[in-house]
């Protein structure tokens, strides 16, 4: 897979990414207004969205990796992180926690997405590096030629 597709990828991934912490909310709401079997659907939704964040870094490392572009992994990072907390702070009932934190994590996850949305720029090595140098030159590859 090359750079551009592990980025077109990685796209998707923080998309889905996305629409499941957006869904988590309206679950909870519905639980909270009386419809018990919504709870269900949010701890499925969270476990869903756990393994899309994991399969969110993998990918983030092999755009590094491929690409030589670094800021979606450790963009992933925290995202994954405050969703390990959210997880755990969910599952204690602390709701003065777990409110508040999912607000966060939701502006956070569309902050990447716009982002990840942008044209691809990656790192080439330069000419220069088989001198030697390690200076990188950015690529940055249209929407338009992802056909």
């Amino acid at each position: 897979m090359t750079g551009r597709g592990s980025y077109g990828v990685l796209r998707w991934l923080v998309t889905a990414h996305a629409v499941v912490i957006f869904v988590l909310p309206v679950l909870a709401g519905r639980y909270l207004v009386g419809d018990a079997g919504m709870l269900a659907g949010h701890r499925l939704a969270a476990d869903v969205g756990t393994v899309v964040g994991l399969a969110q870094l993998v990918a983030a490392a092999v755009v590094w990796w491929r690409a030589g572009a670094r800021w979606p992994l450790l963009a992933s990072l925290p995202l994954v992180a405050g969703e390990a907390g959210q997880y755990a702070v969910g599952v204690s009932g602390a709701l003065d926690l777990h409110v508040p934190l999912g607000v966060a994590l939701a502006g956070y996850v569309t902050a990447l997405a716009l982002l990840v949305w942008r044209p691809f720029t990656a790192t080439r090595r330069s000419r220069a590096s088989a001198t030697g140098s390690t200076r990188r030159s950015p690529v940055v590859v249209d929407r338009n030629d992802w056909r």
